[in-house]
């Protein structure tokens, strides 16, 4: 069996990610999109297995316990994690699979896999940012700024990453974004 690549794909809430995977994963429909678990509750339109595994806290605990996450991380008063079989089985399977995870998650999956690739999608200014939360609508004005707050430490930290992609064109930032892919992949077959 041939090994998969590994990316670990972070950025502060509201700076569209989910956005910008969508349109990676029509452009490549090869990439493997992880979904993750979250104690949080659904937003209007989430669907459970699609756009996060929605498990009490409970739940969490216990798969916690059976060894069944890669990783977690506690974002506000959620806890969201990796399920670590099945993105065992995709690299197992050679696939390229994109981690969508917060930065204390990041740090964890890149001390387990040194190799993996890591990519932090950064807003144009916080005052964007800080619109596109405000515009979504989903937070309440305390939890907007807890948001806010750890968006300020996530950007701090966006600099071990290892590339860094501004999100204020989503075409030219999903065309970025496959390019280090493309470059990634062509490093390895001269190794």
């Amino acid at each position: 069996m041939s090994s998969g690549k590994l990316v670990l794909f972070s950025g502060p809430s509201g700076v569209g990610k989910d956005t910008l995977l969508d349109l990676l994963v029509r452009l490549r429909p090869q990439l493997q999109r992880s979904v993750s678990l979250t104690t949080r509750a659904p937003r209007a339109g989430e669907v459970d297995g699609v756009d996060y595994f929605f498990v009490t806290p409970q739940q969490f605990a216990k798969m916690q316990a059976d060894g069944d996450v890669l990783e977690f991380a506690q974002y506000g008063d959620n806890l969201y994690g990796t399920p670590k079989p099945p993105v065992d089985a995709w690299l197992a399977a050679g696939k390229t699979v994109i981690l969508k995870i917060e930065v204390q998650g990041a740090e964890k999956i890149k001390r387990l896999y040194p190799q993996a690739l890591s990519v932090f999608i950064l807003p144009p200014s916080q005052q964007v940012l800080e619109k596109r939360l405000r515009d979504r609508g989903t937070e309440n004005e305390q939890e907007l700024a807890k948001r806010l707050a750890i968006a300020k430490e996530e950007l701090r930290k966006s600099a071990s990453y290892d590339y860094r992609i501004v999100n204020d064109d989503l075409e030219r930032a999903a065309q970025e974004f496959l390019s280090i892919l493309d470059s990634a992949d062509h490093a390895e077959v001269r190794e």
